[in-house]
């Protein structure tokens, strides 16, 4: 199975450098219907539930301090490590997503049942590191 930082440094290998945010959400979208369509999980990695949309502490841990990310950040991830159903995932989400803002991918995870019952009724913007339970993930993402 993939790490957080193969995924990392594919997207950023097909794209380029953005920010950080961005980065976050294209993974945590990569990982969600990677196990709608594949039904497995893309990475081991959990997702909690913080201000900004889901976020996965390992790959915030790297990214710390930085706004802009690009593939030398991700040096430890391997292209290689990915499955051919894997890349093709994380293609047809960026694909679809990849134009988007990290703001507006904020926003729709925002309004998205995973995130919102892991935060179970917290005010906006508030804290939190509650888990996002990949069996929340695939069954709204099933669902659409």
């Amino acid at each position: 199975m993939a790490t957080v930082f193969d995924v990392a440094r594919f997207i950023t290998e097909k794209t380029g450098s953005m920010s950080a945010m961005k980065l976050q959400k294209l993974v945590y979208y990569s990982h969600a219907w990677h196990l709608v369509w594949d039904e497995e999980p893309l990475i081991t990695n959990q997702f909690e539930a913080w201000a900004n949309g889901p976020v996965v502490p390992a790959l915030y841990n790297r990214h710390r301090g930085e706004f802009k990310v690009d593939a030398d950040m991700f040096k430890d991830g391997s292209v290689q490590n990915l499955s051919k159903d894997e890349k093709a995932t994380i293609k047809k989400v960026l694909d679809f997503y990849g134009d988007k803002s990290a703001h507006w991918l904020s926003n729709l995870t925002h309004q998205e049942r995973p995130w919102l019952e892991a935060r179970g009724g917290l005010p906006p913007g508030a804290n939190s590191n509650a888990v996002i339970s990949d069996a929340a993930i695939a069954e709204y993402y099933s669902s659409l």
